[in-house]
């Protein structure tokens, strides 16, 4: 038996709403340092990683802080970070290193 046109048409309308998750993620040189931010946004993946990782906040809590990106794009930037972690935990080192010897030099 034939699908109808109705199914059809939903079908076409399901297929019409998948998203490329590779597209959540972007880096740009002239846009935080060339740091990897959330597409469209320029929320740095590890602002979302310091909320997960370091204030314990679930990803729900996190899309509710920063309304402007939604509950998928905080996913994918937790899956960037976890599969770069060491990228991420990297850089924040080097601020946090950076800060101790501004602060150290006041």
């Amino acid at each position: 038996m034939l699908p109808s046109i109705a199914a059809i048409a939903l079908h076409s309308e399901k297929m019409a709403a998948i998203v490329d998750i590779g597209t959540f993620i972007e880096r740009r040189p002239g846009l935080r340092g060339g740091r990897p931010v959330i597409s469209g946004t320029g929320l740095c993946v590890r602002t979302i990683a310091c909320c997960y990782a370091f204030h314990g906040l679930t990803p729900e809590q996190i899309a509710d802080n920063y309304p402007h990106v939604s509950l998928a794009q905080v996913y994918a930037a937790l899956s960037y970070y976890l599969a770069n972690r060491q990228e991420i935990d990297d850089d924040l080192a080097a601020e946090a290193a950076l800060e101790e010897q501004l602060a150290s030099q006041a």
